[in-house]
């Protein structure tokens, strides 16, 4: 059984009875993704440390093969998987590190944790099970996305998945999200709306109910109750909850209830500021950035900057990152000119200059990126750096913004000045700086000029360079995918696997390595393998448009038009101008006699990319098939200018031989004959031969 249920009710109690009526495999968990509990994966890390013991006794493969997921899922299992972090990005202190996760590593998590559950409900046999999300409406964005990767992913037999929320829409977190529970449930669960029962008696303290459920009882007469209280009544509470929580041994309550409790309680500027900076400093470290952001937020909403200004900055420029990372691009501009307008320090401004220039460079959507505002704030950081007192703070500072200015002559296409940036930077600091000083950064200039060598296509020299960082951190997952890009340029496809493949070992499955891979088994002539990579891409990641491609052009080839157009109707819903997925299209279209549609698509095809050859090739065979044989002589002379094969040859030598112009119909039937063995070639030109005689 593989079933999906949505239950909507208002009262957690009312969506319990609804369950309970469902015809429903043995309920293995039922588990609360209220963000309040535990932050971010409260509902993950409930299971994991449910089934934690037997899952390590009886599957230790799992844990060292998903040792990221498990640690940053479930804090508390550290030092029973192997650690996660053995990278020079978690040697050096919080204040040298430059490398984040990328904001889709929690869409990585939460596949690497469906696999993980995939296996593990494998081993331990004995038919199908339920698995129950409750309070998915208030969990964090990370539970919500692996909820929604559980719901979506085809490869998890047995596993029933029940959600329950409240009756309002579910909303999307605010910046770029890659998985959508809204409306991954709504496409993939049977909702099941759930009657609203009488309210139970009340307990004789509510209040305190209210308080000992972490903020998450639904019943509005607790709630109500609390409210009623004086505010040193209720701050008492918090207080003495925070302390008992603080006595248990769970890090991951350290990310929800307990700042919660603090920031509620009697010292809100101080300790509760406090515990979310603990809160907001791990999610970012491990690249939880929606919850870091909400932390932040929180944290900053409470700090008194004039008591605690080393704490109020912490928050400003951590919070600014971490809304930076998820596309929250102008919430994050909006603290740094509050943080300008607050502080005269050239040291802040420094940090604010170019974080400034960074969102202007990097992290506003495409469209909205300003490269002159971003050189702009970026010369302002160098002339700042330019000032400092101390000659090695001088030197790392102007060095470390150069480099950032580097990055805008690259989004600006400019490689030779930026390389000549980094190659000045590495020759500074290794003339002013002993060699174990910011081994970090010096690692990642080299790192930045291997991107530079490889955008300018000086493959060798980007090797080189990718390889030495590789050499120096070999634990860190993108360096070898990085290897694998470049191998594969270079034509060292077998290498460029093995790489790719390193990659997928260090790190939680993501799609681009599995498609990169698949990719290089084409070259290599393992059609098979490689739509079985692409097939598994697409379970990671369905939106993934060249996987799309790949796989449905192989369908299409094997003649099954019917899953080919799934695939292209899937990936046309998510890159329409795609100029491959219209040709596709089209191709399909025109299989099915369609001709009038078909044309349509391949028009827009060649109107996105003329250089398509293929799209101008079938243009010309529907155009041969209609009788427009001056339309097919152009379409498929264009489309061999672009790509001369024999395929199209052979059509363009019937157009022009249905045409009556059999002298150049005879000239294309001999272009196919000198590389190919084509009876029906042969044939036609010998009657074109003996009509143009007689």
């Amino acid at each position: 059984m593989d079933s999906r249920y949505w239950i909507r009710a208002d009262r957690r109690r009312d969506r319990a009875h609804a369950l309970a009526a469902l015809d429903l495999p043995p309920v293995w968990a039922v588990l609360d993704a209220h963000r309040r509990l535990r932050g971010p994966y409260t509902a993950a890390g409930t299971l994991l440390r449910q089934i934690a013991d037997d899952l390590l006794r009886r599957c230790p493969e799992l844990g060292e093969r998903h040792n990221i997921e498990l640690l940053t899922s479930t804090p508390e299992l550290a030092g029973r998987v192997p650690s996660a972090w053995h990278t020079l990005e978690w040697a050096v202190q919080d204040n040298e590190r430059t490398r984040y996760y990328s904001r889709l590593h929690t869409r990585n998590i939460a596949n690497g944790l469906a696999e993980l559950l995939r296996d593990y409900l494998a081993a331990l046999g004995g038919g199908p099970r339920t698995l129950v999300f409750e309070n998915a409406h208030e969990a964090d964005p990370s539970d919500q996305e692996l909820i929604a990767v559980l719901l979506r992913r085809g490869d998890l037999p047995g596993l029933c998945v029940v959600v329950g929320t409240s009756r309002e829409p579910l909303v999307d977190p605010r910046g770029e999200i890659d998985v959508s529970l809204a409306a991954t449930i709504a496409a993939c669960a049977e909702v099941v709306e759930a009657q609203a029962g009488e309210d139970e008696p009340l307990p004789e303290n509510p209040a305190q109910t209210y308080v000992d459920s972490d903020g998450t009882a639904d019943d509005p007469r607790l709630l109500a109750a609390y409210l009623d209280l004086p505010a040193e009544a209720r701050a008492a509470l918090h207080d003495a909850r925070a302390e008992l929580l603080s006595a248990e041994d769970g890090f991951s309550l350290r990310l929800g209830a307990i700042p919660y409790h603090l920031e509620h309680g009697s010292d809100p500027a101080g300790a509760g500021a406090q515990a979310l900076r603990v809160a907001l400093d791990h999610c970012h470290k491990v690249g939880l950035y929606q919850g870091a952001a909400e932390h932040g937020l929180r944290g900053r909403a409470v700090a008194d900057r004039e008591a605690d200004p080393d704490l109020w900055w912490h928050l400003t420029f951590q919070t600014g990152i971490v809304l930076a990372a998820v596309g929250r691009a102008a919430e994050a501009d909006a603290l740094y000119l509050e943080g300008r307008s607050a502080s005269t320090d050239p040291a802040v401004q420094l940090e604010l200059a170019y974080s400034t220039a960074m969102l202007h460079a990097r992290h506003y959507p495409e469209a909205e990126r300003d490269y002159v505002r971003a050189r702009a704030w970026m010369n302002l950081a160098i002339a700042i750096a330019s000032q400092l007192d101390d000659p090695k703070k001088e030197a790392f500072q102007s060095v470390f913004t150069r480099n950032g200015l580097a990055l805008v002559e690259v989004r600006e296409r400019k490689p030779e000045v930026a390389l000549a940036l980094v190659n000045e930077g590495m020759e500074r600091l290794d003339r002013e700086l002993d060699a174990d000083e910011h081994r970090l950064h010096r690692l990642v200039l080299r790192y930045n000029r291997a991107q530079v060598y490889g955008a300018m296509g000086r493959l060798d020299e980007a090797l080189a360079d990718y390889s030495y960082v590789l050499e120096r951190d070999p634990n860190f997952p993108e360096h070898h995918f990085n290897v694998g890009n470049v191998l594969r340029r270079l034509g060292r496809v077998e290498e460029a696997i093995e790489a790719y493949q390193e990659a997928l070992r260090l790190s939680p499955p993501f799609p681009e390595a599995y498609y990169n891979i698949g990719d290089s088994r084409l070259a290599l002539g393992d059609v098979e393998g490689a739509m079985a990579d692409f097939g598994y891409v697409i379970e990671l990641d369905p939106k993934h448009v060249d996987a799309r491609i790949n796989r449905a052009g192989h369908l299409l080839d094997q003649g099954d038009a019917e899953g080919a157009w799934r695939d292209v109707s899937a990936a046309l819903e998510v890159a329409p101008d795609n100029a491959h997925l219209l040709c596709l299209k089209g191709q399909l279209l025109a299989e099915k006699d369609e001709y009038a549609a078909a044309s349509e698509a391949l028009e827009e095809a060649v109107r996105r990319n003329d250089g398509l050859a293929e799209a101008w090739a079938i243009r010309g065979t529907i155009a041969v098939a209609s009788g427009e044989l001056n339309a097919a002589i152009n379409y498929l002379s264009r489309a061999i200018t672009l790509d001369d094969n024999p395929e199209v040859r052979y059509n363009r030598a019937i157009a022009y031989e249905e045409s009556g112009e059999l002298a150049a119909a005879i000239l294309d039937y001999d272009a196919v004959l000198a590389v190919s063995d084509d009876e029906d070639a042969r044939q036609r030109r010998e009657l074109c031969a003996a009509a143009a005689v007689s």
